[in-house]
């Protein structure tokens, strides 16, 4: 073993340091050194889930929240954290427990560095799979989750993702995600409402307007938009490229580069592949997902051709019923006001005067009414606790229209 090396289980405490006779260990300032190489090693040989253990790998508390943050950064799917009130009084291991005031801040830092890398925080996990196993609201079989789009699309991945399983089916259009749900085909529905980059997806909050689906839950995924071809293409070959008008939006960059490729929209990503599958030659690409690629058999010709890649998309969870339990920390309403001066004023100091939070603020014209506007808002407030009934109240006495989109946990990064 002298010149050999051997692998650690991730956190682990090392018994016998691999190195030659006469060598020291110059690395004595931690407990042991956490060898996160090993994260993406080990995921490359196991299917089963990576759990890093920071706290025991340092033992010391300052070290425990980077490597925990590098940890999920290198793919980790889990960590170990110790957290005591009173490391201090604590019969074991206090020099190296967090306090809890550092866990929820690590917590945070997790919730956003998570969707980089194709992941969220979930403290739920549990509760959804028990419900996924059984009846839904009104539905006689296990629960059923419905997207529009396809296998390997951003809303396939995002269902499997808030769900933890493959237990997600497609629909054709936003509006059979919908009609599926109120009519109990569905338990739940995940639909986007908006990208960090082209804005609010309108149809969907319109059919949040139409329909008595509240929002139940949240995810954000980080989108990564790839050039997929054929096998035998290559760049020099394309002619024509498929994608969504709101897609080439987002590629407008690279595809800047390359204006002698005609654009050609397609309904849905997935839509775009498909024709580069069924075609003969190798002049035609489609911007998807490396999943969508995999799936179709096809080529990844370049990688992340978006613009910026900060292109996340926030995805909800709409049902007949909220099956979670828990607090709420997050509220969605659309409302508007009279067209007199400071009544948008007058409505969003209903939010200041008390102190909460409003995380979102979006205007849009009214459908029909071209001096009228709809105004989305987002606070972290559950409006439905009894507490907040008086903020309820003086927002329907401020607003010509008012509905309540859903109370619910906050999601990955919002």
């Amino acid at each position: 073993m002298a010149h050999g090396r051997r692998i650690y289980p991730v956190g682990g405490k090392r018994q016998g340091h691999p190195l030659r006779a006469g060598h020291q260990d110059l690395e004595t300032y931690t407990r042991n050194t956490l060898d996160l190489t090993a994260i993406p090693v080990v995921k490359k040989l196991s299917h089963l889930p990576v759990i890093v253990d920071p706290s025991h790998a340092t033992g010391i508390r300052e070290k425990v929240s980077p490597m925990a943050r590098a940890a999920i950064a290198a793919g980790a799917d889990g960590i170990i954290v110790e957290v005591h009130t009173e490391p201090e009084k604590a019969l074991s291991d206090g020099p190296q427990s967090l306090y809890p005031y550092q866990f929820e801040q690590l917590m945070r830092d997790l919730s956003v560095i998570a969707p980089v890398v194709g992941k969220q925080l979930d403290f739920g996990y549990i509760e959804k799979a028990r419900i996924m196993a059984r009846p839904v609201g009104k539905a006689k079989a296990p629960a059923r989750v419905v997207y529009r789009g396809a296998p390997g699309s951003s809303g396939h991945r995002a269902a499997a993702q808030f769900f933890g399983a493959e237990v997600a089916e497609p629909c054709l259009t936003f509006a059979e995600v919908f009609e599926s749900v109120a009519d109990n085909r569905a338990a739940f529905g995940v639909i986007p409402l908006e990208n960090s980059l082209t804005g609010s997806i309108h149809e969907n909050y319109d059919h949040l307007m139409a329909h008595e689906l509240p929002i139940v839950g949240e995810l954000t995924l980080r989108i990564i938009h790839s050039l997929i071809g054929r096998k035998a293409t290559a760049m020099a070959d394309i002619r024509r490229v498929y994608a969504t008008p709101q897609v080439f939006e987002r590629c407008a960059g690279f595809l800047e580069k390359h204006a002698q490729w005609d654009a050609v929209a397609v309904k849905d990503t997935t839509a775009g592949v498909i024709r580069v599958k069924e075609s003969k030659g190798k002049h035609e690409a489609a911007v998807g997902s490396a999943e969508s690629a995999a799936l179709f058999d096809l080529a990844v010709l370049k990688e992340g051709i978006e613009t910026t890649p900060r292109n996340f998309t926030r995805f909800a969870v709409i049902a007949a019923e909220d099956p979670f339990e828990g607090p709420k920390e997050k509220s969605s309403v659309i409302f508007s006001v009279s067209d007199r001066p400071g009544a948008l004023f007058e409505t969003l100091k209903i939010f200041a005067d008390r102190g909460i939070n409003m995380v979102k603020l979006e205007s849009r014209p009214v459908p029909d009414r071209a001096t009228s506007y709809l105004f989305y808002v987002d606070v972290e407030i559950d409006i439905n606790d009894p507490a907040f009934s008086d903020v309820l109240e003086a927002l329907k006495k401020n607003t010509q229209y008012l509905k309540l989109l859903g109370s619910y946990r906050k999601g990955a990064t919002m």
